[in-house]
């Protein structure tokens, strides 16, 4: 065994290592001489030595060492000192300690070889190991329990379970401390385990889980392969047996209920379970009726939580027809493993007996019909239908009726007979009126309570006979134009009926007898229950005839057949070349069928517009007259300066006449003068109570008569000062002349938009007068 450290070759024989320097060794080289090496015994240490005395490892020696105690020998690293001690002078070196091979295998030491007398090393610093030899102290481990396997019942023989595994410390390159074999110590009669691998298998094919559902198996690891004196260690594997669907459902016995004959539809009656050995889903089950009986009778439904078969009403029992209900129930696993259904059928039966049990039922009617027809013009007291109500038990005791008002016959309109059951009428009926009635009615055994009561809802419905004529739809107004030409439309009319014949309406139109000599118009039956007017002349003058009335004969189909007479008010109307209709005798009437209410408007103010410049066109016209008639044939006129603004000073002057301010009021005096009849055309004016106009009148007034008077005066007046400036101002005025109100400028409306220009012009007409008075004096 050769070992290269540092610079010299170890070479191990049987017994000792010897350490050779290299070829490449400086000291060689340089002494021309081979360096003495190491020599020393294979060093190994066997584990767990339990000996009282120091257990010897080994020997390292020096060839120049001379045996005459010169050299002294050291060693240094891994429990140097400590657990491995080298005696100085022989190089003996002995294990102090118990070593461990599963807690440290090897230990690396370095040997020197130095002078006693001066430590110096004589020989380069070599480095050896000590392995420590292992010998089977360490048994098998089940490391990773604990284990638990499953496998399904009756799995075939041989099926793997799961495997176990054991661990051994021991060295597995020296000798067979660490082969480990595998065997069963308990449950060998149901599982097997492989000896090498240790997986485990089942040993028979017939585990019932139904039987035992659980296993206890012993696994045990030797080690030495076996082999006498091996070390060993067991584990306990459990082994569950799962479940398959091996099981059919099982009812344990017959079953028997009863219920009372009056239960509503829906009820349960009661619940039936089959019994199975499986577990899980393979329990979950179906059930359903097999008998036809049964099936028309009554329902199966599973619940799915305790998984019974909940049995419940589908139609109403009579104890009187039948007293007792067989019903076959059958079972069926819902999940169904196709590996045993040789096995057996996977579905049961079961017999469940319902006994119906007798109530005291209320009274029944029959037939159950609730709709009866009367005519409308049935006298009172006629039968309108019978009620039928008997008792359903056997006893079958008599049963009286009455009738319970329902919400549209809260007056009593019918009646029934207690005994009879027959439903007359109470008062006169009125399809128009009310053409449903809905009525209760009530049975009960004679001599019972109302608890023992049943009610049945009946609909009597009126039927129609002909009592109403027919009736023009509206008030129809037609109108036709001047120049109409013969057969024109004018207008189709329909008409309306309050009753409602089965078999439809159908009406005729005929002008009235009054209206047989009529030669302007004519009227057409469509004969759709619609009649049509037409122009039989040519031409039509407003100012002649503007408005036409034409009587029309409605007669339906009955019977009896009705009638009535209805007048189409036609209108004579003014129309363009287009035949729209431009004005008719009524002027709502045309305005409303051919102008908007915008347009409409518009036409007023303008209308309006122009009755004011007319009025004030004549009212000149007529003060102009007056003046030249008169004895100086006067002409005056007078310069009005007017303040638009209210500034600009004397700049801002125009010429009015004046004249014609001189209508608007009342004026007292003045020969040749009648002012009130100068107002005549003008809208009358209601003076305001909170305006005093009584100053200026007066003043203007007084100034006209001694102007009309006076002969000296000359035509034309012309006043340059104001002498005269009425009352006190209001505050927030620049004038000094009173506007006679605190009010909008509507003091005037009267005279349109010529009010605030006749306020003004009033104004300065008063200053002028008292003006020219100043200066005359």
């Amino acid at each position: 065994m050769g070992v290269t450290n540092g610079l010299v070759n170890c070479t191990c024989g049987t017994d000792t290592c010897t350490i050779s320097p290299l070829p490449g060794d400086p000291a060689l080289l340089a002494s021309g001489r081979v360096k003495r090496g190491w020599v020393w015994n294979q060093f190994f240490v066997v584990e767990e030595y339990t000996g009282t005395e120091p257990l010897y490892v080994g020997k390292i020696h020096s060839d120049s060492d001379e045996g005459d105690g010169s050299i002294k020998y050291t060693i240094s690293g891994e429990g140097a000192g400590t657990i491995f001690l080298i005696d100085e002078i022989t190089g003996d070196i002995h294990a102090t300690e118990r070593l461990d091979r599963e807690q440290k295998t090897f230990y690396t030491l370095r040997a020197q070889a130095r002078d006693r007398q001066t430590d110096q090393l004589l020989e380069p610093e070599s480095e050896f190991i000590i392995k420590v030899q292992d010998i089977n102290d360490s048994e098998p481990r089940f490391l990773e329990g604990p284990y638990i396997g499953s496998v399904a019942e009756l799995s075939p023989v041989g099926t793997s379970v799961m495997q176990v595994m054991a661990s051994d410390a021991d060295d597995p390159t020296y000798g067979s401390s660490a082969r480990v074999v595998y065997s069963v110590l308990e449950g060998e009669q149901h599982f097997t385990v492989d000896s090498k691998t240790g997986v485990i298998r089942t040993a028979v094919a017939d585990l019932d889980r139904e039987t035992q559902d659980r296993y206890e198996v012993v696994i045990r690891a030797t080690d030495m392969a076996g082999q006498l004196g091996g070390l060993s260690g067991s584990t306990t594997v459990t082994i569950v047996v799962t479940d398959v669907n091996d099981n059919p459902p099982r009812f344990p016995q017959s079953e028997s209920c009863c219920i009372v004959e009056t239960a509503p539809v829906g009820t349960a009656i009661g619940r039936v379970k089959a019994e199975d050995s499986d577990v899980g889903e393979n329990t979950d089950m179906t059930y359903q009726v097999k008998d036809e009986e049964g099936v028309e009778m009554f329902k199966v439904t599973t619940d799915s939580n305790t998984q019974e078969a909940v049995i419940t009403v589908q139609k109403p029992l009579d104890y009187e027809s039948k007293k007792v209900h067989t019903v076959v129930v059958e079972a069926l696993n819902k999940f169904v493993d196709p590996r045993f259904v040789d096995l057996g059928t996977f579905r049961d039966q079961t017999i469940v007996r319902v006994s119906v049990l007798d109530v005291d039922e209320p009274p029944e009617f029959r037939p159950p019909s609730n709709l009866m027809e009367v005519q409308e013009d049935a006298h009172v007291g006629s039968i309108v239908g019978v009620v039928t109500a008997l008792d359903p038990d056997t006893a079958n005791h008599p049963v009286r009726r009455a009738v319970i008002q329902g919400l549209t016959d809260a007056e009593r309109i019918f009646d029934i007979d207690a005994k009879t059951g027959a439903i007359v009428t109470g008062k006169v009926l009125d399809r128009e009126t009310a053409g449903w009635h809905n009525i209760t009615v009530l049975a009960m055994e004679a001599g019972e309570m109302e608890e023992c009561s049943v009610e049945a809802s009946l609909r009597i419905r009126i039927l129609d006979v002909n009592d109403n004529p027919p009736e023009l739809a509206t008030p129809y107004e037609a109108a036709v134009c001047e120049d109409a030409k013969p057969g024109q439309l004018i207008q189709t009319i329909s008409v309306v009926d309050r009753d409602e014949p089965q078999s439809g309406h159908r009406f005729y139109f005929t002008l009235a007898p009054e209206a047989t000599n009529n030669h302007h118009f004519s009227l057409l039956d469509i004969q759709d229950n619609t009649a049509a007017v037409h122009t039989q002349r040519v031409g039509f003058n407003r100012q002649e005839q503007d408005v036409f009335l034409l009587p029309i004969l409605v007669v339906d189909s009955g019977p009896p057949a009705l009638s009535s007479t209805g007048t189409l008010t036609i209108r004579v109307c003014g129309c363009d070349s287009n035949g729209a209709i431009q004005s008719c005798n009524s002027t709502a009437y045309v305005v409303s069928a051919t102008l908007s209410p915008g347009a409409l408007i518009a036409l007023l103010v303008c209308v309006l517009i122009l009755v004011v410049l007319v009025l004030l066109i004549l009212t000149l016209k007529r003060h102009h007259k007056s003046h030249l008639t008169s004895e100086d044939d006067e002409d005056m006129r007078d310069n009005v300066i007017k303040y638009n603004d209210e500034g600009g000073g004397e700049q801002d002057t125009e010429a009015y006449d004046m004249s014609a301010l001189r209508s608007l009021y009342d004026f007292k005096g003045g020969p040749g003068r009648n002012p009130a009849s100068e107002l005549h055309a003008l809208p009358q004016w209601v003076q305001s109570p909170d305006l005093d106009f009584s100053v200026f009148r007066d003043y203007i007034c007084r100034k006209v008569e001694q102007a009309d008077e006076d002969l000296s005066v000359p035509p034309y007046d012309s006043f340059q000062t104001y002498a005269f400036e009425g009352s006190d101002s209001p505050v927030p005025s620049l004038s000094s002349i009173n506007t006679w109100s605190s009010g909008s400028e509507q003091d005037f409306s009267y005279l349109g938009g010529w009010g605030p220009r006749f306020r003004q012009l009033a104004a300065l007409y008063a200053g002028r007068r008292g003006e020219e008075d100043s200066e005359e004096s």
